[in-house]
């Protein structure tokens, strides 16, 4: 099991920068991949930004420049650095997590934190 606990929403005028963090807990030696989701009102769940254990990194297309994914694996944290935030960057924001034991890929979310931009 894996716990994913988000912190550092908000609301921010366009323009301003966030910087949201995810602190990960429990058989965290199992994960694999980390990454930031959002979900606005009426709108599917889409990928933000992606990091591999290898420090690999993906971005959507809707906010690459503008966000930095980060993990300190000492700390089990993920951070999202969020700058030049736009009024369609409101939404919740979620941190996930792929586990893999076994052979078996898990799926472990946080419980999400409110972002309003501005405008």
């Amino acid at each position: 099991q894996v716990q994913l606990v988000e912190s550092g929403g908000g609301l921010v005028q366009a323009g301003g920068s966030l910087r949201l963090s995810c602190a990960a807990s429990g058989s965290i030696f199992s994960i694999n991949r980390m990454g930031w989701y959002r979900q606005a009102p009426g709108n599917q769940r889409e990928l933000v930004a992606g990091i591999t254990t290898g420090g690999s990194t993906k971005y959507g297309d809707s906010v690459k420049g503008r966000f930095t994914i980060s993990r300190d694996n000492a700390n089990n944290t993920l951070y999202l650095q969020m700058n030049s935030l736009k009024p369609e960057d409101t939404a919740v924001y979620y941190c996930a997590a792929l586990a893999i034991v076994g052979g078996y890929e898990y799926d472990y979310w946080g419980q999400g934190t409110q972002v309003t931009v501005s405008s």
